[in-house]
């Protein structure tokens, strides 16, 4: 369970790409979406930058923002805060302060757990505050994650509010988390 983001880039890669790719659908040329730094989302991240023009991309990702590279018909916006090196990604109250600039249809984040009683869960408490501040600026959140968390617990609840959540996962999801998710008002997308 390490932080380092190429690390977590190469681990389960495949399945990653493919909830990647699904996500990618629900992103149009012209489009303006929040992205934040896991590692499905850095993925989501380079095949926008390979298959969509004109994107404005609001992340707190100094990775992604440095990944996407130099795409001229692009504009990343990055938000400022404190520089978590391990995650390369920034946190703090500046993000929350930065972030309420924005409102966006949809934030794309990654999770590190998902039990019924706590939704989905980070690890990292500064990290899953980012997510907050950034989710309470956008009419939808989708978390891109393998299904192998579904069931793990992180330590940090996200408190998302489900009725505003997509989840993309692989076909490895357990029925009843699939259940209880849908009957709380989140739709579930399989890669």
């Amino acid at each position: 369970s390490t932080d380092d983001i190429r690390a977590r880039l190469a681990y389960h890669y495949k399945e990653k790409l493919e909830i990647a790719r699904r996500a990618s659908a629900l992103v149009s040329d012209g489009d303006t979406i929040m992205i934040e730094s896991g590692s499905c989302c850095a993925l989501l991240a380079d095949l926008l930058a390979r298959t969509r023009k004109n994107l404005t991309i609001i992340t707190n990702s100094a990775f992604i923002a440095s990944y996407i590279g130099i795409r001229p018909d692009f504009q990343i916006i990055l938000l400022g805060g404190i520089f978590q090196a391990g995650s390369q990604a920034m946190v703090g109250p500046l993000v929350r302060q930065d972030v309420r600039n924005f409102f966006v249809p949809r934030l794309f984040i990654g999770t590190d757990g998902y039990s019924e009683d706590l939704g989905f869960m980070g690890r990292d408490q500064l990290r899953a505050q980012a997510v907050r501040d950034m989710a309470a600026q956008a009419e939808a959140v989708v978390v891109l994650t393998e299904s192998e968390k579904i069931g793990r617990r992180g330590t940090v609840p996200l408190n998302l509010e489900p009725s505003s959540l997509i989840l993309i996962t692989d076909a490895g999801i357990p029925a009843r988390s699939r259940d209880f998710l849908e009957k709380e008002g989140a739709r579930i997308l399989l890669a």
